[in-house]
């Protein structure tokens, strides 16, 4: 265990308290200031962050319920990323429920629910001109999250935001190594277009297509590979029953 923890981490007071440390903890795991295995006290979390033990126990505790901290008694924490078997699970579930959501929306074609894809594709696009991650991130947390519950499902709203929240710790990885935020932007920009445009096919297949490629770059990239890699094919077919189409 590290004797002393630094970090650019600082709370801001935005939201709850226990919030900030989730989001802070995420932070801390992406820069790589919290090590996967390595123990850690919550103690030397509160002494990096400026704050008391309390929220970050309290933190940690809605992290370890995730499936992202696993605590040892009177010894401290360690933090646990997904494996890439488990990351292709997470996207098999989230395929099986956002695809036709995004499909029901199209179909009911409601102008509330258009205008408010739209204006979120806009911030989203902004925010990713400007490279603004955190930003980004809640908007596109706010697409998904308006087409599931739009679609009339909130468990389904409610399934996928906790598998979101497992992912969340390499999400932004596949920025930097494979894709920019902008290019995951244009990725939404169909997807919205086949919903406010009334095509539920459409929706269907354009946001199949990016659960798909997000999916395969998270699990490659926790693997160690390349989204290419014949492995990632093997797996992605062995969970999802999906295989790559030839050219």
């Amino acid at each position: 265990m590290p004797e002393v923890l630094h970090t650019g981490e600082r709370i801001g007071r935005r939201r709850s308290l226990t919030d900030e440390v989730i989001d802070s903890v995420h932070g801390m795991v992406r820069r790589r200031e919290l090590r996967e295995g390595e123990l850690y006290s919550v103690y030397q979390v509160a002494e990096a962050l400026g704050i008391s033990r309390s929220p970050v126990r309290d933190g940690l505790l809605k992290l370890e319920a995730a499936g992202l901290v696993s605590f040892e008694r009177n010894r401290g924490f360690r933090i646990v990323v997904p494996s890439g078997r488990e990351i292709v699970e997470i996207f098999a579930v989230r395929i099986a429920l956002e695809p036709s959501a995004a499909a029901t929306v199209a179909l009911r074609a409601e102008s509330e629910v258009a205008a408010a894809l739209r204006e979120t594709m806009t911030a989203l696009a902004a925010a990713a001109a400007r490279a603004d991650e955190p930003a980004f991130w809640a908007h596109d947390h706010a697409l998904h999250e308006t087409i599931l519950t739009s679609a009339g499902n909130r468990q389904a709203a409610t399934v996928v935001r906790g598998l979101r929240e497992k992912t969340r710790l390499i999400g932004p990885g596949t920025t930097v190594e494979a894709r920019s935020l902008a290019a995951i932007a244009d990725e939404h920009r169909p997807i919205v277009a086949a919903i406010t445009g009334g095509d539920p096919g459409g929706a269907r297949r354009t946001m199949h297509e990016h659960l798909v490629a997000t999916g395969r770059l998270l699990a490659a990239q926790t693997m160690g590979i390349t989204a290419g890699d014949p492995a990632v094919d093997e797996l992605w077919a062995e969970v999802t029953g999906e295989r790559p189409e030839s050219d």
